[in-house]
């Protein structure tokens, strides 16, 4: 028997199985996943989870069961190209076809202290302890959240929603949230931070993280907690590997999404060097066409001179539970409707991965 080699359960490796099971996995091959947890987490939805809206129950799936499916839980510590092998803890898994889909974690920069004294969101167990920061701090704390992307805003605006007794400060690079966007959909963020009495810090640069207190440009700024969202990079094990990356760590990949140096060996998600944003939307449209490939391969076909771009449609973001901002198809959505939007996709999800 084949084996067809998934490392990690994120939004790309949970395509994938959705995709081949149960018909279209060829008899002679069974798929095994090696994932941390025994579930797949939504990561979309952890700035919930951190901020206490959502419970631990409602960020996590079940991962799909088949005769031909198994699963390995413990943590990737090498993968050895050369060999076929993929060490999870004291165990060695060979492959004959192998899917790199390990996700990222925080990137901190090089800023002191930043690791040692900041909450993040990344990962579902940094998520949980979060959460227990946000629930024990006292009336009238100030968090500081650095990084005014996607996750820096929507973990300030749902924990604005959960704790309103308390002060946030958000920490901005740019000089508008969201500079890659419409002017409209940043005036639309800031006026809602505005409104919900939210400090936006234009123009920020953290050069040093403390127990109690943020540096800003030098300028020391007191807080009772910081919770970093800053940057995000592939995963130690993967930044490892003797094979060609960028700048960012990410694994460069051809248009079949395959190492150029081995055929054998596919990237997906975070992990891969791609013209865009890390996501789960992404990371989902590399994956089907990872499995077209596959179907190519299996079936003795040659692969398409030139593979479809991927249609990337857009962006959602939420700020609490009733609004919301999106960019979908150059078409700028914000308030309510956007919000709908985003629980509909979530909804979406749950639905077509059961």
């Amino acid at each position: 028997m084949k084996r067809l080699l998934l490392l990690g359960g994120g939004y790309g490796n949970m395509r994938i199985m959705h995709k081949l099971l149960p018909n279209t996995l060829p008899k002679d091959y069974e798929i095994i996943l090696v994932d941390e947890k025994p579930f797949h987490g939504l990561k979309t939805e952890y700035y919930a989870l951190a901020a206490g809206t959502k419970s631990d129950k409602e960020v996590r799936m079940s991962f799909p069961e088949h005769e031909r499916l198994s699963y390995v839980y413990g943590e990737v510590s090498n993968i050895d190209l050369d060999k076929q092998l993929v060490t999870v803890g004291e165990n060695q898994v060979d492959y004959d076809i192998l899917v790199i889909g390990l996700g990222s974690e925080d990137k901190f920069h090089n800023v002191p202290g930043a690791k040692e004294y900041s909450y993040t969101i990344q990962r579902m167990n940094n998520a949980r302890r979060t959460l227990k920061m946000t629930a024990e701090l006292p009336s009238g704390s100030t968090v500081g959240v650095v990084g005014a992307g996607l996750s820096g805003i929507e973990i300030a605006s749902e924990l604005r929603e959960s704790r309103k007794d308390i002060n946030i400060k958000l920490f901005d690079r740019g000089e508008r949230i969201l500079p890659d966007f419409p002017a409209r959909l940043s005036k639309y963020v800031e006026r809602w931070f505005i409104e919900n009495n939210v400090e936006v810090i234009p123009h920020s640069n953290i050069t040093k993280v403390d127990q109690n207190k943020l540096y800003n440009n030098e300028e020391a700024i007191k807080v009772d907690a910081s919770i970093w969202t800053a940057g995000i990079q592939p995963v130690e094990v993967v930044r490892s590997l003797d094979i060609e990356k960028a700048k960012s760590g990410r694994i460069k990949v051809n248009q079949y999404h395959q190492i150029p140096t081995d055929e054998k060996v596919y990237i997906v998600g975070d992990c891969a060097d791609l013209p865009f944003p890390p996501t789960a939307q992404t990371a989902e449209l590399q994956a089907e066409q990872i499995v077209d490939v596959f179907k190519y391969t299996w079936a003795d076909k040659e692969l398409p001179g030139t593979m479809p771009s991927l249609k990337v449609q857009g962006m959602i973001g939420s700020l609490g539970s009733k609004e919301g901002f999106a960019y979908i198809k150059e078409t700028t959505v914000t308030g309510r409707i956007a919000r709908i939007l985003k629980s509909g996709v979530l909804w979406m999800y749950k639905l077509n991965a059961k």
